[in-house]
């Protein structure tokens, strides 16, 4: 009788954390990574579809689960690691945090924002919104709470923390299971999500997952969202696809629309302060909602979370979950007024992993 081939390694991080994963890329390098298996929408939004999530959809087909890096990541040898007690990478565009995840082999890309919504979305049905360092090393909330510092600016102030080195709340789940510093720290650039003149685009479910498909600025692969039926329509380019979801300024705040009055650039508001016009359906407030980009309950703590966005140039990329030195940002922050070249010291990322079917 053969001897089973057990990964010792991963057996002896499963005998403490046990939905956590060392998982290795086509070199052979392991990274840290939290398992989330396959729930419905309705798992997360009261009176949701019962539809499964989108973030467990790749290129039509469901997956069991994902794999988010339970760290901030770091780049060694051109590729994303996610692992404890290091400096967050950071000062790269997102190209190159794409190219990082892509590099690691089939199955690993940079984390979708459809993931991101799903962990965020799961975080709020759970009753546990995650702190992080968004006040200097530590929580603006917190006042015992401190990160080991891993980068400090001119005058002796913490910036950047050592990826898992702030306490429980500082996890998605409030143990040591979880994924750690999603809230602060450094803002994580965001993959299948872009605003086109003001313009809402994304790439189908979590087909952003599949390193096939591309994301480049002329991708045909971006769409627009239907703002009747949330269906997904081939936008035309200039951000004025007929009857798309796209996001207005109204009253100093983002409105989400079918016609853009203001196109005046940068704004910036809390999430529950994002609404919609009458010309947004139902179905397209759903699909919003799946996506995190539109609150589902406006009185709940995690609504105070400040968001940012530019809807008057041809492209912006997303970036989630905030920075170290505005304790106004958490967990459901996004920021939507950056171009994919745009680099600093407080945007890094995170990479994750699906099995391909």
């Amino acid at each position: 009788m053969s001897k089973p081939n057990f990964d010792l390694s991963n057996l002896a991080l499963q005998m403490v954390l046990p939905n956590n994963e060392l998982i290795y890329d086509d070199k052979g390098m392991p990274s840290v990574m939290v398992k989330i298996p396959k729930f419905k929408i309705s798992d997360v939004i009261t009176g949701g579809s019962s539809n499964t999530h989108p973030a467990f959809i790749v290129n039509g087909k469901e997956v069991d689960a994902i794999y988010i890096s339970k760290y901030l990541n770091v780049v060694d040898d051109g590729r994303a690691y996610s692992l404890p007690g290091q400096d967050p990478a950071n000062t790269l565009n997102f190209d190159q945090a794409v190219q990082y995840c892509t590099a690691k082999g089939e199955g690993w890309h940079l984390m979708t924002n459809a993931e991101w919504a799903a962990i965020e979305l799961w975080c709020l049905k759970n009753g546990f919104i995650p702190k992080g360092n968004n006040s200097y090393g530590k929580d603006g909330s917190e006042s015992n709470y401190k990160a080991i510092p891993s980068m400090k600016d001119g005058n002796g102030a913490t910036c950047r923390t050592a990826t898992g080195t702030g306490p429980l709340s500082w996890y998605h789940d409030g143990t040591v299971c979880g994924i750690a510093d999603l809230k602060g720290d450094v803002w994580e650039w965001s993959g299948g999500l872009r605003f086109v003149f003001g313009e809402v685009q994304v790439l189908a479910d979590n087909s952003a997952a599949d390193l096939d498909n591309p994301q480049n600025a002329s991708s045909a692969m971006w769409k627009a969202i239907d703002a009747t039926s949330g269906s997904l329509i081939d936008p035309k380019g200039d951000g004025r696809t007929a009857n798309s979801v796209k996001v207005d300024i109204v009253s100093g705040k983002m409105q989400y629309t079918t016609t853009i009055a203001n196109a005046t650039g940068n704004v910036n508001c809390k999430f529950a302060e994002i609404t919609c016009a009458a010309s947004i359906g139902a179905a397209a407030k759903a699909v919003l909602q799946a996506l995190g980009l539109l609150c589902t309950d406006a009185s709940a703590d995690y609504a105070t979370s400040q968001c940012y966005l530019n809807n008057a140039e041809a492209e912006r990329l997303v970036c989630r979950g905030g920075r170290w030195h505005n304790s106004a940002l958490g967990l459901f922050s996004f920021s939507g007024d950056s171009p994919r070249s745009y680099v600093g010291t407080a945007v890094g990322f995170r990479s994750a992993y699906y099995k391909k079917i």
